[in-house]
Order: structure tokens, then C-alpha cells, then sequence
């Protein structure tokens, strides 16, 4: 029976159109006599899956891929059968399922180097038909790694979508390579568990290749997490342009300017993120840049954006209820904070509010129970957006 350890799942809004992606390490067919040789397995999914984001393919994070291999309890560096892929596939309802695995020479007596060959092979299966592509295959030496990787990366893509995927040529230009040694901390550092260990190999991949965008995003998420707001912009501005996650970068390099008290970059960031990516969470922190800096009538245009996009969210309620009120609008913003208290009884800043509505007082300079009371969200929610446009792409292209 085959066996493979790399899978992607893909479920396409269209037959032409990718949709939701999901990236398993590729597997070590000499695990058993170098399993230090694992990493590369971790770095060319890696690699793929950032390799499909630029495309504007929807990839699924990282953490779903390692909570369907929990649920189902499967190890990691495990050998899997096809079968098995098959069945994570439809736990995720995949449409197609990408599995491969890789060799390198000399890796069974100990004696691989940077001049070995590695060979990569790649399946794709379409579950809805049951359909299997013609194996995909790079080959070169090791220290080749990062070009065999991309150049893997565009034939999936080319597979999955070939009228969306560009020309190789187009697709390789402005992709720089990657240090093999850089590409091992980083591949590492994601596969560790200790948090230590892996803000440790992150900062080594980041010092060893300074083209290396990617651990520059995930150790600017650590620091913004613990909320080094200084050192999480730092690192952030780092991030590639062509990186999948530069605008979610960006957004919180946005947050980060938030916080530290410089709202005119703060709402310099949101806007160029809303241009781009016009997400609820981007207007609502525009507008609180923009609250923030006296400017309550466009703050307020923002924060109606945001609630107009979800009016469950009682945050959105929370932020025009504020706006109006620091407008001297307290019948509307009553109403508004009235909206909160209904889908949370017990928020105390809505609760005050409004009792500072129905007396019809204001704001009073230097009062902290009403000052700043502007609510941010910092998660950047952008694949619904991005599997629409995954949709209407299809239907274009039918």
C-alpha cells in the first residue's frame, strides 16, 4: 500500500478556483537511520505553503493541520498510508489531497553532505473524483534545497490551478534562495515545543539570511503575544512584501503603533491594510486610531463599516456607541450601548456609558473610566475574504 507523510488539502469554491489548503510535512523515507534529516520534510511544506498563499490560493494554518493529526492521533513523522491521508482529507472536507515524500543520498550510511542528491516526489488526489495526478519530482543537490522547493511549489500550484498560476519564470523572479542552514533553524524551530527552543532557532534563521521573511513574521507574533510592542514592530517591518503574511504584518505593526501612542502611523497602517484587505477588524482599528487622535466623525465612518459587517460583534456596538457619545449624541449612543449590554450583560464600560448617556454628560478630560476606552481587535481574519475572491475568480473564469 502507498504510504506518505505530506498532505495538502485543498476545497475549491470552484473547480478552477483553489480553495482551503492544508500542508503535512513531506516524509523521510530514510527516517529510520537519519531522522535528523526530518526538518527538510517540515521546511519543503513550509516552503509549499507559502509558495500557494502568494498565489492567492487559501492555505490552512498550521495550527489546524497539527489539531486534525491530535484528534486523530497521529504522530507527526509518522509514515501514513493512503487510506489514513484519505481520512484526515475528509475530516477536513478536502477536495484534493497532496502527499509526497523525499530521499537524500548517502543519508543511510551517515555520509550526506550539501553536494548530496535529494529527490522529492508529490501526488495530488482529487477526492471528489478520486482522481490522481502524475507524480511531481525535483531532484538536485542539497544545497540546492530552497530552489527545489519553490520550483515544487510552483508545479502544485500549476496542478491545482493552472489558469491562475503564473509562468514559471514569472513565478521564480523576485523569490530569492534561502540558506540550506537558515531553512534548517527555522523548519526546526516550528517543529519545536518548547518555546524557548523555538524563539531561539527563529532568531538564529532570521540572523543567518536577511531575505529570510518568514521567521522575521513568526518572531514578531512572539513578541507582539508577550506584547513587546517595540521589538514586535521591529521584527515585523521585516516581512517581505511578497510575503503570504504581509499584510497581517502589517496590521499589526499597525496594533503596535496603537499602543504605543502614535495613532497618526497607527491609522497610516490600517489604511493601507483596508486598501488591500477591507476586513471588519481593519475599520474598527482605523476608526480607533483615528478616535484617538480627535478625529471622531471619519472614526465613526470606520467603526459603522465594522458593525455593518458583523453586528454580532458587540465591540463594533461598543466602539460607534463610544464615538456618538464623545459627539454628544447620547440617545443614539444609548442605543447603541443598550445593543452591547444585549449580547453582554455584564460589560461594565457599556453599562457606564450609558448611565453617562441618560444623564446626557460627556467626556471629562482626564476621567480613565471614559477615556481610551476605544476597543481594538487583534486577529486578522482574512481567509473568508480570501475564499470569496477564490470564489469569484471561479465563476469568472467558467
Amino acid at each position: 500500500m502507498l504510504r506518505c507523510c505530506a498532505v495538502l488539502f485543498l476545497f475549491a469554491g470552484s473547480a478552477s478556483a483553489a480553495g482551503t489548503i492544508a500542508i503535512l510535512p513531506f516524509f523521510n523515507q530514510q527516517q529510520a537511520k537519519s531522522p535528523n534529516l526530518n526538518w527538510i520534510g517540515e521546511s519543503v511544506a513550509e516552503t509549499i505553503h507559502e509558495s500557494l498563499g502568494t498565489g492567492g490560493l487559501i492555505v490552512l494554518p498550521r495550527e489546524d493541520r497539527e489539531e486534525v493529526y491530535r484528534r486523530l492521533a497521529v504522530r507527526t513523522a509518522a509514515v501514513l498510508t493512503k487510506a489514513t491521508v484519505i481520512k484526515i482529507a475528509q475530516s477536513l472536507d478536502a477536495g484534493f489531497v497532496v502527499f509526497g515524500d523525499y530521499s537524500v543520498q548517502g543519508a543511510d550510511t551517515g555520509a550526506a553532505t550539501l553536494k548530496s542528491e535529494i529527490r522529492f516526489s508529490a501526488h495530488i488526489i482529487d477526492l471528489r473524483k478520486f482522481h490522481e495526478s502524475a507524480v511531481l519530482t525535483q531532484a538536485g543537490p542539497l544545497d540546492n534545497l530552497s530552489q527545489m522547493e519553490l520550483k515544487l511549489g510552483w508545479m502544485v500550484q500549476q496542478e491545482l490551478d493552472p489558469s491562475g498560476a503564473p509562468a514559471e519564470a514569472d513565478f521564480l523572479r523576485g523569490r530569492t534562495s534561502v540558506r540550506v542552514d537558515a531553512m534548517e533553524s527555522y523548519s526546526r524551530a516550528m517543529m519545536a515545543v518548547n518555546p524557548e527552543q523555538r524563539l531561539k532557532l527563529l532568531t538564529q534563521a532570521a540572523r543567518l539570511d536577511d531575505h529570510f521573511s518568514q521567521p522575521n513574521f513568526q518572531l514578531g507574533r512572539l513578541a507582539f503575544a508577550k506584547k513587546d510592542y517595540k521589538g514586535a514592530a521591529g521584527w515585523l517591518a521585516k516581512v517581505a512584501k511578497g510575503d503570504s503574511h504581509f499584510m497581517e504584518a502589517s496590521y499589526l505593526i499597525g496594533i503596535c503603533r496603537y499602543y504605543e501612542g502614535d495613532f497618526d502611523a497607527a491609522a497610516r497602517q490600517f489604511r493601507t491594510v483596508a486598501a488591500e484587505v477591507p476586513l471588519n477588524e481593519v475599520f474598527n482599528n482605523l476608526g480607533a486610531a483615528l478616535s484617538r487622535k480627535g478625529d471622531i466623525a471619519v472614526a465613526d465612518e470606520n467603526f459603522r463599516k465594522a458593525l455593518e459587517g458583523d453586528e454580532g460583534d458587540p465591540d463594533y456596538w461598543f466602539n460607534v456607541g463610544y464615538a456618538l457619545w464623545k459627539e454628544g449624541q447620547f440617545p443614539q449612543a444609548a442605543d447603541k450601548f443598550r445593543a452591547v449590554l444585549d449580547r453582554t450583560r455584564d460589560d461594565q464600560d457599556a453599562t457606564t456609558l450609558l448611565g453617562r448617556c441618560l444623564k446626557r454628560e460627556g467626556p471629562r478630560p482626564g476621567d480613565p473610566r471614559s477615556e481610551g476606552r476605544e476597543r481594538i481587535k487583534t486577529a486578522f481574519e482574512d481567509s473568508a475574504l480570501r475564499q470569496l475572491q477564490a470564489e469569484l475568480k471561479g465563476k469568472k473564469n467558467d
